[in-house]
């Protein structure tokens, strides 16, 4: 049976990453961010080329679908939201209704996620990644969410501080 689960980066170390990946049984790593870097040297380890070579040496795949990352207009939506909230991104714990809105109109409603399920290996978890710490704050709970209700595919958000909890 294929499974989801979501992971961010930020709050993880290489190590601790991998190895919530694969205590959760990760295979397949689905990399949904559009620029595939992330500022600072503490997390140096989740640029692309790095990441890479720290899922090959854990024996996970890898895959980038930019298509289902937002564009620059609508993450500055979210900025701006968290300007007005007077959060930083790193603290960010939900997404404004005005982003989710155009990321699903824009990016999720015309995104073929049935051919994506069809292409998931049936015999290990499948991780969507992107940088927020809790999947809340992340588009990736968006297609998390929708891969559940459409797809029936069960849900595990992976966070650095705590256990599996499923949707």
């Amino acid at each position: 049976m294929r499974r989801i689960a979501t992971i961010g980066v930020y709050g993880f170390t290489a190590e601790t990453f991998a190895e919530k990946l694969t205590s959760a049984g990760v295979g397949l790593l689905l990399d949904v961010r559009q620029r595939r870097g992330v500022r600072g040297s503490e997390y140096a380890w989740a640029n692309s080329a790095q990441l890479q070579r720290l899922l090959a040496a854990a024996d996970i795949g890898y895959r980038h679908v930019k298509e289902l990352a937002p564009t620059t207009e609508m993450r500055q939506l979210q900025y701006r939201e968290d300007d007005r909230q007077g959060v930083g991104k790193r603290d960010r714990v939900a997404l404004a209704p005005e982003y989710t809105e155009h990321y699903t109109r824009e990016i999720l409603d015309p995104f073929d996620l049935g051919a994506l399920v069809a292409e998931l290996p049936s015999s290990t978890t499948t991780a969507l990644l992107c940088v927020e710490r809790d999947p809340e704050a992340c588009h990736r709970s968006l297609v998390a969410a929708r891969l559940h209700t459409d797809h029936r595919l069960p849900v595990t958000d992976l966070r650095p501080d705590q256990g599996l909890n499923y949707l």
